[in-house]
């Protein structure tokens, strides 16, 4: 059923009137009557996204953008916030998201605007809404590519701004298919044709998810080829590589020479060495981009706060097997001569993880399967008396393919040292969720931006508070191109959060993610409250970031 703003509206009202600014203020009131500023918000620590050190002043707000930056001796406005013992911030750019579904269904985004997330870039991984071949059956698919999804979205209006990179594997997967096999001639000029169609209407980059099917078939050609057919102000290449783990090395070459030849803006998807064999080589990395970077490449990497990475169960098994989609990769699971070449593949992941022990359920399609979720698959088989690959496979054949996990596969020391790194953007990699859901999902949806800050700022001392502000504000926001986003100035638009540095904590665990952080009460979207005293209001104010919104 589509979403109901007017629900949304009739519910928020109870919250009180004082969570709608727009609305404040009756049609009968003319102009001149009206007061000087929509909000002040009084006293707070500012700290304006630019790695600026934080002082002391009011914050003006009007007509959605801040008005006014200083001592504001007036008090001539519809609400004033008293912020003294809060820091006041740009509103967090979620670079890396999974929201590009979940907006549709959950239009609040309850857990990402509830950590302070104003705007949201989707289309990660190398998957976007758009293109597609043809109309779904559900609601969230009535399009055909992103211009109709972002239509879509204008019209059932979201409580965040949205902007998206558009996918070369969901590209690849409309113009190719699902087979290992080399684009044609024709089918490399229809995908060029797809990705600048895509920028057109108003996509910010291209994506990448090369351990995904059908993205992980295209040759490094291929990907600079069509990164490179991207409109030059919008050429941004943001890249879940080809390997994370035992050669992360060679794929970090691989997205250099991609950015090299295509002349893109490089970003590397949620940047990690997995696996304790290759810890090691997260200060290699650093130095390959530091490389590019004095060679006069433009190289930043995304990063979230977390020792575990999300991915499907599908991905441990190998990639040959994986060929043709799900169809073909559930008939090779039900022969037992094709399981038996599976497992030593398998295996040897697993080997790199640690145990079966580092392997925890996030999601199932059938209800039957639900008590999987939060345990560990040596958990489960233990509780079976299976062998842990054996129910690995049936479980794959039940579910159809679709079962999401969290891997153990990273150390806080070479987390630390990403998130150091001068040119790491906080992300969460994940979508929104409600407390309501029956999903396990990774803390990150609840707690990445809290958790960048109480736990790595303030407790591991990564960077400066400042520095921190910056890798989610400014810094995310000039990597996409948004003029008017990022930083506390006046003429930018007025998307702020308060919190208590004293306070701010996530609360989201592994075990029992669907928990709000603490610390947090106040999230401003384009000047209205999107989250007043803790509480989400269910105010619509986000906007749909096109083209226009970013610089050229």
């Amino acid at each position: 059923m589509p979403y109901s703003r007017r629900k949304f509206i009739q519910t928020s009202a109870s919250l009180g009137a004082g969570a709608f600014l727009a609305s404040c203020a009756p049609s009968s009131v003319s102009i001149s009557s009206r007061p000087r500023f929509d909000l002040i918000i009084k006293g707070g620590r500012v700290i304006d996204g630019t790695g600026m050190a934080e002082t002391l002043a009011d914050v003006g707000i009007r007509d959605g953008k801040i008005s006014a930056l200083g001592v504001i001796e007036s008090s001539d406005a519809m609400r004033i916030v008293d912020a003294r013992g809060l820091h006041v911030v740009p509103g967090f750019i979620d670079i890396h998201t999974h929201t590009d579904s979940s907006i549709l269904r959950l239009p609040t985004s309850d857990s990402k605007l509830r950590q302070g997330v104003t705007t949201e870039v989707g289309g990660a991984d190398g998957e976007s809404r758009g293109p597609r071949k043809t109309l779904g059956e559900d609601d969230d698919r009535l399009y055909t590519d992103c211009d109709g999804f972002f239509t879509h979205l204008e019209k059932q209006g979201c409580a965040q701004n949205f902007a998206s990179m558009v996918g070369l594997g969901t590209v690849r997967e409309v113009i190719v298919g699902e087979d290992d096999r080399p684009a044609t001639p024709e089918e490399m000029e229809a995908m060029k044709r797809e990705v600048r169609k895509a920028i057109e209407q108003g996509c910010c980059g291209v994506s990448t998810g090369l351990e995904y099917t059908p993205g992980s078939f295209a040759s490094t050609e291929e990907l600079w080829e069509l990164t490179k057919a991207a409109p030059e102000p919008y050429r941004l290449y943001a890249s879940h590589m080809r390997n994370e783990d035992n050669r992360v090395l060679e794929a970090i070459e691989e997205v250099i020479r991609i950015g090299r030849h295509s002349g893109a803006r490089l970003q590397i998807s949620h940047l990690k060495s997995s696996y304790k064999i290759n810890w090691y080589k997260n200060e290699i990395t650093l130095k390959m981009l530091d490389s590019a970077i004095a060679e006069g490449m433009e190289v930043h990497a995304d990063r979230y706060p977390y020792i575990a990475y999300q991915t499907g169960l599908a991905n441990l098994f190998p990639l040959w097997s994986r060929d043709g989609g799900t169809e073909q990769f559930m008939k090779r699971l039900k022969d037992r001569m094709i399981v038996e070449k599976i497992r030593p593949d398998t295996l040897r992941k697993i080997n790199g993880l640690g145990s079966w022990d580092s392997v925890m359920i996030t999601s199932t399609k059938l209800d039957e399967h639900k008590a999987y979720l939060g345990k560990t698959i040596r958990q489960i088989a233990a509780q079976l008396n299976v062998d842990p690959f054996e129910f690995s496979v049936d479980f794959m054949i039940k579910e159809n393919g679709s079962v999401g996990i969290v891997g153990f596969g990273m150390d806080e020391e070479g987390t630390e040292t990403i998130l150091r790194w001068k040119n790491t953007i906080v992300a969460s990699d994940g979508g929104a969720y409600s407390p309501a859901s029956k999903s396990n999902p990774h803390p990150r949806t609840y707690g990445t931006f809290p958790r960048a800050i109480s736990y790595y700022q303030k407790e591991r001392n990564v960077c400066s508070l400042p520095e921190m502000i910056r890798k989610m504000t400014s810094m995310p926001a000039q990597k996409i191109g948004l003029k008017d986003r990022g930083v506390i100035a006046e003429g930018k638009y007025a998307d702020i959060v308060l919190f208590d540095y004293a306070a701010i904590k996530d609360n989201a665990t592994f075990l029992d993610p669907h928990q709000f952080p603490s610390g947090m009460p106040t999230v401003i979207v384009n000047g209205q409250f999107a989250v007043d005293n803790n509480a989400i209001t269910g105010t619509l104010a986000g906007k749909v970031l096109r083209s226009g919104a970013f610089s050229v």
